[in-house]
């Protein structure tokens, strides 16, 4: 049995992506991280009824160098912090319900993506590797 630890910079969803980085196909690792929750930024644009709705998540999205959409995510404040500096408020979502929604469009989703191992998945990659396997 597994009693995790939940220290801010330290939480199962960032082991996962540790284990990830070495071998990308630890599928032990992927269910962990499709179990996880993670920090969604909320959009400075929501309105605060939207931000607080339990049955919608506004995804905030950011162009990447190569213009690129991606969905930024967190395992922790701290790798928010990192990051997002500015952002004050999220949602904690899990991210196999986040997968099994994802848009069919060629929209990224990176974890932690100022971290020493971030993962960057497209579109098929977040509902193949993520989606199937929370529940």
């Amino acid at each position: 049995m597994d009693t995790p630890a939940y220290d801010n910079t330290t939480t199962p969803a960032r082991r996962a992506l540790d284990a990830l980085a070495e071998n990308t196909a630890d599928t032990v690792a992927l269910d962990t991280l499709a179990s996880s929750e993670v920090l969604v930024p909320v959009p400075d644009d929501a309105s605060e009824a939207d931000a607080a709705d339990p049955s919608a998540v506004a995804l905030p999205v950011i162009e990447q160098p190569d213009g690129d959409p991606v969905v930024p995510v967190f395992t922790s404040e701290d790798e928010m912090a990192g990051l997002l500096p500015f952002v004050s408020r999220y949602r904690l979502v899990p991210l196999g319900a986040l997968a099994a929604e994802w848009p069919t469009d060629e929209l990224a989703l990176s974890i932690d993506a100022a971290s020493a191992h971030p993962l960057t998945l497209t579109s098929e990659g977040v509902r193949t590797l993520l989606g199937g396997a929370h529940g």
